[in-house]
């Protein structure tokens, strides 16, 4: 028995009824089409030759602005302008789904640790071997003209001053209570002023409360309390030598010292107590930290060395100002290679934070072994040696953590005066090595040789090093932004990985030439130009071609439909 068909179903269009329905819409766009072209070239056939030198001379110069735009951005901030807005903008708004999100949970995981470790690796730390700012960098301003020190850097050691410095007892001692705004101050008339504020009150506040003590004496006024921090200050910036900065930090060691006793009797009488006794050890081996480093400017390398071991004895777990750094620096500078060999061993392990400043030094004791008999064209020929292969192996670490160092050793790149922050991994950090380390490295005959044949292999052993890295973590990213912050604007800062043009960049050079030489051609052959003009616009115009391209739409448009059969179901069977 057969089914009839129901009424309310329509019946479905046979492939001759889809087909024609479109040759018929194509026809309908061919004739629109055509008739759009002819108005143009009518128009477009009107206009004169100036009005084609006005339009390649607009054209090139807007291209031209904005090829210096995307050139400016690209240095300043290492990205193409308007690749950043696509990603950022109108991705987002075109349904663009981040990669990220299709990963599994167990890389994500993964990448998350790596995340973690990239962000403490960016961390910017207080450079170790800092310079002093009125004897150093200030002198260094006043010779140049130039300011070494950013902004960014400076506010960030005056958080470190009032972390270090301060505690929630100082409005308690008014000497205290003007230090503590004077490490706030931008000014730094104005912070020096305040220091000699806090020292001139507590002096008259020795000889008012002088009567009140029986049988009080000049000598026992003179053994009242000073300010140290005040000391600190005056000796950091007012010192124009550091001759001048050691006697303002032999001051401030009396006052600090005594105030560290009296604060370690009294500790444990409450958290006020202790928190004043944790600001005061801070104040004390800060002190005695820059002593040791005055010292060493003056040449008494020795004297400086044994104030940094007796300070890292007293205070051993006060890792946090990396006093074994200066340590090493002294030690090279008397070649005393056996011991620098021993804090490396303490220091040097997988489980503490690395530096340049480990890693090098780690370098050049066993370049040391090798340098001055190191050859390349005998290496080449008979291969490296156990010692050579170790010592090649030890720069390829160092080249690892910090690629920027050998272009700053080997002289490639002009040496700045170092921040008072550094970035691990850093260009900055490379600055503040190089500069202290230079010498030490031209003291050790062939060091330098043998860096140089053999620092650029380490690039080879991580050709991804953003994705992937061999000895340490992969770089971090954000290494070229915290250095453009800490560095001074006058200074080129290092990249790595080396950045390649942006496509945008690229395109926009290209568009610019090409519509500066249309705009050049078309002002001094104004009719030629014009003729080749209109000749284009009768190509693009033509019959020929206005048929090529209606029948090319066509074709695609039959190639890519598909016509569905006539719609047969089984309950219309018998």
């Amino acid at each position: 028995m057969t089914l009839s068909r129901p009424d309310f179903l329509p019946e479905a269009p046979s492939a001759n009824t889809i087909t024609r329905r479109v040759r018929a819409l194509t026809y309908q766009f061919q004739e629109d089409t055509i008739q759009s072209i002819a108005y143009v070239s009518m128009f477009l056939n009107t206009l004169t030759p100036k009005f084609y030198v006005a339009l390649t001379g607009t054209s090139s110069l807007i291209s031209g602005l904005i090829l210096i735009f995307e050139w400016w951005y690209f240095r300043k901030y290492g990205t193409s302008f308007i690749e950043q807005v696509s990603v950022s903008h109108l991705r987002p708004l075109l349904g663009g789904v981040d990669n990220n999100s299709s990963n599994n949970s167990n890389s994500s995981n993964g990448d998350s640790d790596s995340n973690r470790q990239s962000v403490s690796e960016c961390k910017v730390w207080r450079n170790p071997l800092n310079l002093f700012r009125g004897a150093e960098y200030n002198r260094y301003t006043w010779v140049t003209g130039r300011e070494p020190l950013t902004y960014y850097d400076m506010n960030l050691s005056a958080q470190d001053h009032q972390t270090f410095f301060t505690c929630d007892s100082d409005h308690l001692r008014p000497a205290d209570a003007i230090m503590q705004k004077a490490w706030r101050e931008r000014n730094p008339q104005a912070r020096i002023s305040a220091a000699h504020e806090a020292l001139e009150i507590n002096e008259i506040r020795s000889r008012v409360e002088v009567p009140l003590i029986a049988s009080s004496t000049i000598w026992e006024i003179k053994l009242l309390p000073k300010c140290a921090t005040a000391y600190i200050l005056l000796a950091e910036e007012e010192a124009t030598t550091i001759a001048e900065a050691e006697k303002l930090f032999k001051q401030a060691l009396k006052a600090g010292d005594g105030c560290y006793r009296r604060s370690q009797q009294l500790q444990h009488h409450g958290s006020q107590y202790e928190a004043q006794h944790r600001r005061d050890t801070n104040v004390l081996v800060y002190i005695k930290r820059r002593l040791a480093m005055c010292a060493r400017r003056l040449g008494r390398t020795r004297e400086a060395v044994k104030m940094m071991r007796d300070l890292m004895k007293e205070f051993p777990l006060l890792s946090m100002f990396n006093i074994h750094e200066n340590l090493l620096e002294a030690l090279l500078e008397l070649q005393a290679y056996a011991d620098v060999q021993a804090v490396l061993a303490k220091y040097d392990d997988i489980s503490l934070p690395k530096s340049a400043t480990i890693c090098y030094t780690a370098a050049l004791l066993k370049a040391r072994a090798v340098s001055d008999k190191f050859s390349p064209e005998a290496a080449s020929r008979r291969g490296l040696s156990t010692a050579e292969m170790n010592a090649v192996e030890a720069i390829h670490r160092a080249v690892e953590f910090n690629p920027h160092v050998p272009k700053y050793l080997l002289e490639m790149k002009s040496l700045i005066l170092p921040p008072e922050h550094i970035l691990k991994r850093g260009d900055s950090e490379a600055i503040a090595y190089a500069f202290f380390h230079l010498a030490h490295w031209k003291r050790v005959e062939g060091a330098l040789n043998l860096l140089h044949c053999t620092w650029e292999g380490t690039f080879r052993m991580i050709p991804y090093p953003l994705e992937k890295g061999h000895l340490f973590y992969p770089y971090p990213i954000c290494t070229e932004t915290a250095d453009r912050e800490l560095l001074p604007s006058f200074h080129e800062v290092s990249v790595y990985p080396k950045k390649e043009l942006p496509f945008f960049i690229l395109f926009t050079a290209g568009l610019c030439s090409f519509t500066a030489m249309l705009a050049l051609l078309t002002h001094q052959f104004p009719e030629l130009m014009g003729v080749f003009a209109k000749a284009m616009i009768d190509i693009f115009c033509s019959a020929e071609f206005r048929d090529w391209n209606c029948k090319s739409i066509f074709m695609r448009v039959e190639d890519e439909l598909e016509i569905p059969p006539a719609p047969q179901s089984q309950h219309f069977q018998n």
